[in-house]
């Protein structure tokens, strides 16, 4: 039977919005004449985000862009504000803190609407913080450009649009290989997915397509045969044995069950 639900476009930040536009390009063709929803709700100064993606999706030929955004998490019942998302044909979570979508929206009527949007084939995309918050489990922060320390990881629930991985952004940009394997190794069923800078990972179903300038590494612990995350005090550097490492360039593609890459070359 096919998944109704609709793709996930999940963004590692930063995406081109004045040259060629690879990614917004993709959600503007996903749109095909329909509202798309600016969720600006990860950040304090929201009108400067959507200022910015106004500009850049009327040119692409986004006629009816609307701004959701929730001040306090009381106004996520707010009729005003779940009447924006009346007949979307698609949600654009933009960058910020991942904190202030889960905290403000999470378990409210905004929220629910928007899982129901997905549930019955709304597209939801997210970049930055919006990439994040599309997991069950989300990265909050922990450091970059480093070796994982045992207690320097910090984890909150996502909004639940992918289950079984976990989500970080910036990936190869601000060296956070570190704290992704980190995250995998709290939770080994998880598979870890970092994606680069002005890339997407555009899921639909059970399978993910890498579109933009970088790349899309899915970390796979199922197999590690030894990991200190259990016993290590909490200034000692991770130590995790026999994990796997995919990097997945633009189209080639990644089997979430069956937990296994494709390239673009073969097909």
């Amino acid at each position: 039977m096919d998944d109704p639900r609709g793709a996930l476009i999940i963004v590692g930040g930063h995406e081109d919005k004045e040259g060629d536009c690879v990614i917004l390009k993709e959600i503007a063709s996903r749109v095909a004449g329909g509202r798309l929803v600016l969720a600006t709700v990860a950040s304090e100064e929201p009108e400067e985000y959507f200022e910015a993606y106004s500009t850049a999706f009327a040119r692409l030929g986004v006629t009816d862009l609307v701004q959701l955004y929730v001040r306090e998490r009381c106004d996520g019942g707010d009729q005003d504000v779940l009447s924006k998302l009346d007949g979307a044909a698609g949600v654009f979570f933009t960058g910020g803190d991942q904190l202030r979508i889960s905290s403000q929206i999470g378990d409210t009527p905004v929220e629910r609407r928007i899982l129901d949007l997905h549930r019955s084939g709304a597209f939801i995309a997210g970049t930055s913080a919006g990439a994040s918050v599309m997991s069950e489990t989300m990265l909050v922060k922990g450091p970059s450009a480093e070796s994982y320390r045992i207690g320097e990881l910090h984890m909150a629930p996502g909004l639940g649009l992918m289950k079984d991985v976990i989500i970080d952004q910036h990936f190869a940009e601000r060296g956070r290989y570190g704290r992704l394997l980190g995250a995998v190794a709290h939770n080994p069923r998880l598979l870890g997915v970092g994606i680069d800078e002005n890339t997407a990972l555009v899921v639909e179903g059970d399978a993910g397509t890498v579109i933009g300038a970088g790349a899309v590494y899915v970390v796979d612990g199922e197999a590690a045969s030894h990991s200190n995350i259990a016993e290590a005090s909490a200034e000692e550097a991770l130590s995790m044995f026999d994990v796997r490492m995919h990097v997945l360039a633009r189209g080639d593609r990644f089997d979430f069950r069956q937990r296994r890459p494709a390239s673009a070359a073969s097909g």
